[in-house]
């Protein structure tokens, strides 16, 4: 099992006002903020991640936040339109409540796959559900958000697609996937690695116009392996299948590639070394801005760009 695809790693979205961003999903949702960094490529934009106490690969939600100006992204085919998080089985009632209180967009539950679910809404637009579903994971717990309600971690990841055979291939030729059921136009797909975020859903609707990846979308979707060396028999496997992926990347926490599939989605491939616990001890965790060693030197000038979040 080693030398496979290890589920989710982790997903990365965009979304506008930082402080916004950061206070809904660590006061409402109730996730841990693990890191406080900012973007390899725009240093003087934050680069936020949410999780576990650990951030374990499969439960890490990653953000750029622009800031206010930018344009609302627009869900359709190509892209990741749906984020799922497990919930613990009774617990959608305690959701639905909350969201009432601070206003959250919802819809009513529903069932699929014979999984009852909630959808809604994050400030920016970005869509989720929360599923419940049997999890055994420890999840981070707040003063509100209790352990009997609390989110496990990924359940799925829902990528929209005009045909979605290309992206299937790769999910099962490449990933080692295989299709588990089907709804309707909805096509479930897992891996039997892990037990927990092991699914991907691929709608098909042909007439679907694109998505433009902006304010309240997903930026990409992150698949875990385990280490460097199986990273590097993937770039192998991507490579002869006809696509163009980079070189590995370090992004200081994990060890990266990225490919567009067929589909037109863009793919990371994460390794779950070294961790995030490289620069921090686990306690300290989202406390620091951590910055990557080429602009430490512009710390200074990055700190009073950035805005405050408490």
């Amino acid at each position: 099992m080693d030398n496979k695809i290890q589920g989710l790693h982790h997903i990365t979205a965009i979304a506008g006002d930082a402080k916004k961003n950061f206070k809904f999903y660590t006061e409402i949702l109730g996730l841990r903020f693990i890191k406080k960094t900012v973007n390899f490529d725009d240093p003087k934009t934050y680069h936020f991640y949410f999780g576990d106490e650990i951030g374990s690969a499969g439960t890490i939600l990653t953000f750029f936040p622009w800031g206010t100006g930018i344009p609302q992204g627009r869900r359709g085919s190509g892209m990741a339109t749906e984020i799922g998080y497990s919930i613990p089985k009774g617990s959608i009632n305690f959701w639905v409540d909350r969201f009432e209180k601070h206003n959250v967009i919802y819809n009513k539950p529903a069932v699929k796959f014979g999984e009852k679910y909630l959808t809604f809404l994050d400030p920016d637009g970005l869509k989720f559900e929360l599923i419940e579903t049997d999890d055994s994971r420890k999840p981070w717990t707040t003063n509100e958000v209790t352990f009997e309600n609390a989110t496990r971690g990924f359940h799925n990841i829902t990528l929209t697609l005009n045909d979605i055979k290309g992206t299937a291939k790769v999910l099962t030729s490449i990933f080692g996937y295989t299709l588990v059921s089907q709804e309707s136009n909805r096509y479930r797909y897992a891996i039997d690695s892990v037990d927990n975020a092991a699914i991907v859903d691929l709608v098909q609707i042909p007439t679907e116009k694109r998505g433009h990846v902006a304010n309240g979308t997903v930026h990409h979707v992150a698949f875990r392996v385990k280490d460097d060396e199986t990273l590097m028999m993937f770039r192998e496997k991507v490579e002869a299948a006809g696509l163009n992926i980079t070189p590995q990347i370090d992004r200081n926490y994990f060890h990266s590639l990225y490919f567009r599939e067929p589909g037109g989605v863009l793919f990371e491939i994460a390794t779950d070394n070294p961790g995030f616990m490289v620069d921090e001890p686990v306690e300290e965790l989202g406390k620091n801005l951590k910055l990557p060693a080429q602009y430490e030197y512009r710390r200074d000038e990055i700190e009073n760009h950035l805005v405050k979040l408490n």
